[in-house]
Parts: structure tokens; sequence; C-alpha cells
């Protein structure tokens, strides 16, 4: 059974909500430490035994990156959906509530300083806030965008957006 702790660990991990530095950080030590105790259970080869741990390890990385990249677009959806709606001037609240907790749940506000397109499809350039506090003082920050499409169907528009906010993942 004490083979099997190590690989509990990752997805306990994942119920820490707002620890996406702690697993970023952690995801490669953990799935090492469970890797190493697959393979002391499947072989005693080393070179095997280092391909499992890479394997796992190799896995763990791709799968919080993918969760990562589901939690952005999550969020870009909210802001895009609060977005769209918008003439050009009018302000409107946003928020996200995450189903995987590997990021904290946020909120804002957003408002369209431009728009531009034709035929039926419509680009709106948008500011929007991210609620947060210094100190216990309101201290949001802002980034830029574009949302594209139709009423009832807005979509984030740029392809690698605010990276200091979402760093080089979506």
């Amino acid at each position: 059974m004490r083979r099997f702790i190590p690989v509990l660990i990752l997805p306990a991990s994942f119920a820490l909500s707002g620890c996406g530095s702690f697993l970023a950080a952690s995801t490669g030590d953990v799935a090492g430490i469970a890797g190493a105790g697959i393979a002391n259970a499947v072989t005693k080869s080393p070179a095997v035994a280092t391909g499992i741990g890479l394997g796992v390890g190799a896995g763990a990385s791709a799968a919080l990156q993918y969760a990562e990249r589901r939690v952005h677009h999550t969020e870009q959806q909210q802001i895009a959906n609060a977005a769209g709606p918008l003439a050009v001037g009018q302000v409107a609240d946003w928020s996200v509530v995450h189903d995987v907790p590997i990021e904290a749940n946020e909120h804002g506000q957003v408002t369209v300083t431009g728009e531009t397109g034709g035929n039926g499809m419509v680009c709106k350039s948008i500011i929007f806030s991210v609620a947060e506090t210094t100190d216990g003082k309101p201290d949001p920050s802002f980034y830029t965008s574009s949302v594209c499409g139709r009423p009832g169907d807005w979509h984030w528009a740029l392809a690698e957006p605010a990276t200091e906010r979402w760093g080089a993942l979506q």
C-alpha cells in the first residue's frame, strides 16, 4: 500500500485552490516520486525505471498544462461573454468560478473601447480589470484584449493574450 501513496499525492494537490505556482513547481517532483514507486513495483532494471519515471513526469506536466489552459479559457470566455453585448463605452462586471481549483476564482469589470467588422461579424477592443486588493484597499490590474463574434456567440480573439497575466499558456 505504501508504494501507491505517492500516486495519490498529485490528485490531492489539485484540491489546493489558488496554488498554481505550487503545482507548477512540484508536479515534476511528485511525478518523480510516483514514477519511482511504480517503477519499483514493475521492474528492477534501472533503464526501465528511468523510462517509467520520465514518462510519468512528462504525463503529469502535460496534464497540468492542459488543466491550466482549460482554466484560462474559461476565464477568457467569461470576459468575452460580458464584453460582447456592450456598446463602445459601456462597462459590465465579469466573474469566473473555476471547476478545477488550480487558480483563484476572479472577477472584475470590462469595457469596450472600439468596434470593427462587417458581414455579420463584429470584433471589439476591450479593457478589462481583475479585482485585487493590497493592504485591504482595491488595487485592480488592467489588461487589453479583443473579442469577436455575433450576438450570443462571443469568443476571445487573441492567440497569445497578456502573457503577464496568464504566462505562456492561454
